[in-house]
């Protein structure tokens, strides 16, 4: 195998993360080789590395062309147009990515776009699908403002729920109404959002007291799908009335845990093609080369970034 370059943890380096030379990939049957085109960063793949050791090869999302097929004759054609989910090791020049973690791309979306998809889109997507046939449903999305929010609100209004967006703050309120919030609610407290609901779906970001308060804001049978802790990791609630509610329950969500079961290529490629027919919409703060990913990584922990940091894997 020869060489090539890829994102590795460089404690020297903005915010650890530079490139440096490692051995190329080696498929298993089973995988597809992928040059990759473009990448995303996630909040939540910049802060692991952070806390990584040198060397370590953070990256989730990738999208490229396939340079060779899988072996075993499964998953995309060679010289086809694809995007990935990956758990490591997405932010390289060349990536072993299994065939049912791999979506083929329509002609008119562009590798950037499809990079804003795998770890957002996805967690939108799965998220939102655990709370089944959504027409005619109440959705709250909390975080709402967020690269998953964003996601969440369009999906959840193709589905036909109405949806509530909460807001810690006023100034994103035209985003989240642009997105497809039906309402919005504004406010530190989470009770802000009470006299909107009560709510068959919640999806929650952000943990801490807003979980604990909306809680108490379900349907009989409805469910709260919590995937974020950026507001905290500990959270209190009322016991009595989360059970009196009847059937409502509260559902732990991590996306690489949900792909076992439901593989990343199906959602992949639905959500694909709705940015194709141009009725979902990946939203970029910033495209740029990633010789400077460790600038735009800190600017992401630094929330200096609405939207997604799309990055050209470039010579």
């Amino acid at each position: 195998m020869g060489e090539m370059r890829a994102v590795i943890i460089n404690p020297e380096a903005p915010a650890s993360l530079g490139l440096g030379e490692v051995e190329e990939p080696n498929p298993t049957p089973s995988e597809t080789l992928v040059r990759v085109s473009a990448i995303s960063l996630n909040r939540g793949d910049v802060r692991r590395s952070q806390e990584a050791e040198a060397g370590f090869r953070p990256g989730w999302d990738p999208a490229g062309t396939v340079e060779r097929a899988a072996a075993n004759a499964t998953g995309p054609r060679e010289g086809a147009r694809v995007v990935g989910l990956l758990p490591s090791e997405a932010w390289a020049e060349l990536v072993a990515v299994p065939t049912d973690s791999l979506a083929e791309l329509p002609e008119d979306v562009s590798f950037e776009q499809a990079a804003t998809l795998p770890v957002a889109g996805l967690t939108a997507l799965y998220v939102l699908e655990k709370g089944g046939g959504l027409v005619g449903k109440r959705v709250l999305v909390t975080g709402a403002s967020g690269r998953v929010g964003l996601f969440a609100l369009e999906l959840a209004r193709l589905a036909g729920a109405w949806s509530v967006a909460l807001l810690r703050r006023g100034e994103h309120i035209g985003l989240v109404e642009e997105a497809g919030a039906h309402e919005v609610a504004v406010g530190e407290d989470a009770g802000v959002a009470s006299r909107l609901g009560p709510f068959d779906l919640i999806v929650e970001a952000v943990g801490g007291a807003v979980l604990g308060e909306v809680l108490g804001m379900l349907t009989p049978g409805g469910m709260c799908v919590a995937f974020g802790v950026s507001g905290g990791t500990e959270a209190t609630f009322d016991v009595r009335s989360f059970y009196f509610t009847g059937g409502a329950s509260l559902y732990g969500f991590v996306l690489f845990h949900e792909v076992i079961a439901k593989p990343a290529s199906e959602g992949l490629g639905r959500l694909a093609r709705l940015v194709a027919e141009g009725r979902l919409t990946p939203r970029i703060s910033i495209e740029d080369s990633w010789a400077g990913i460790g600038n735009v990584a800190q600017r992401l922990l630094d929330r200096g970034y609405q939207d997604k940091a799309v990055l050209r894997v470039e010579g």
